[in-house]
């Protein structure tokens, strides 16, 4: 009897940011390679949120990450930083500013995942912690649990998992180097540049044909690599979220400070670019404060119930009410 070897087998998960369904809708991507495609509702929150839970398949309750900053003054380790509210408003608001000092913060704290200060105020920066200090992608990157990085490391069988500070083609080679030595069982590939692109010039932009074009003609290119390889290479494309086309928009922070309430004492805010997140300090802060809520058409508040179906209910309440 001849003994036959196991067929060799590669599963490719492919990670484009932002490739939502309705960026895809009435657009041809791959077709022949991915026959079978499925709408999916995404995790509430920001791909923040989305990422691990992908990574995990668990919602944020379970894996420990939503929104990047969250309220926690007795653990924040930002205390120090309130003193960088001496700077000129003109100047530390400045993207290119706040993206030098976000380095610096992260190489002061040690983080390894992903860090941006954003628009976060620092005055108000000493009451609040942050979320991904870890590498969500390398073993033991999750606040809460396990993910598939953390079960592959554990079984010892070889993959790859690309590197998320480095840009796409940089990424497309690494993994095609791998792929080449025919080693590997799983490959994590990701591709973060038509999040920027979407945000620039909006779903329904020529340049967005363009890019996916590349994405089909490197990933073609990395099929065929595979398959000289493998005897079975199976391939998968997800992503976090889409893009919603911008119409408006409302300064909500100013009319909650208008209120006249003292951040810290009365009450505690975040606002992220869809989403307003408040932490009450007493019932009249917040009789006050959903009041102009439920006066702003624009949104509404999320129940308790609402939260728990979206899996953040977070014990304590520390991510926001």
């Amino acid at each position: 009897m001849i003994q036959q070897n196991d067929p060799k087998t590669l599963s490719m998960v492919v990670f484009i940011d932002a490739l939502g369904w309705e960026v895809l809708k009435g657009r041809k991507f791959m077709e022949e390679e991915l026959p079978h495609r499925r709408k999916l509702r995404s995790t509430f929150g920001f791909s923040s949120a989305c990422l691990p839970s992908i990574l995990t398949g668990k919602q944020p309750r379970d894996h420990g990450h939503w929104s990047y900053f969250y309220y926690s003054p007795k653990q924040s380790p930002f205390r120090p930083l309130r003193w960088l509210n001496i700077l000129p408003r003109k100047l530390a608001d400045r993207g290119r500013v706040r993206n030098a000092i976000s380095k610096l913060v992260k190489r002061f704290y040690g983080f390894t995942g992903y860090f941006q200060l954003y628009n976060m105020p620092f005055d108000k920066i000493g009451s609040f912690d942050y979320c991904e200090k870890q590498d969500i992608f390398a073993p033991g990157g999750m606040n809460q649990g396990e993910s598939i990085i953390d079960l592959l490391a554990a079984s010892d069988r070889p993959y790859h998992v690309s590197d998320w500070r480095q840009g796409e083609e940089e990424n497309l080679a690494a993994a095609a180097r791998d792929i080449d030595r025919g080693e590997i069982e799983f490959a994590f590939l990701y591709m973060a540049s038509m999040d920027g692109l979407l945000h620039q010039v909006g779903k329904e932009s020529e340049q967005v044909d363009e890019k996916l074009a590349w994405y089909e003609e490197q990933l073609r290119a990395l099929l065929g690599k595979a398959r000289e390889q493998y005897d079975d290479v199976r391939l998968f494309i997800c992503s976090d979220h889409g893009m919603a086309t911008v119409n408006g928009s409302i300064d909500l922070m100013s009319r909650i400070e208008a209120l006249g309430l003292r951040f810290g004492k009365d009450y505690a805010a975040t606002y992220d670019s869809t989403m307003g997140r408040f932490w009450f300090k007493n019932d009249t802060a917040r009789a006050r404060i959903v009041e102009v809520l439920k006066a702003t058409p624009e949104g509404r508040i999320l129940s308790d119930a609402e939260l728990s179906a979206l899996g953040c209910d977070f014990e304590g309440s520390s991510t926001g009410n």
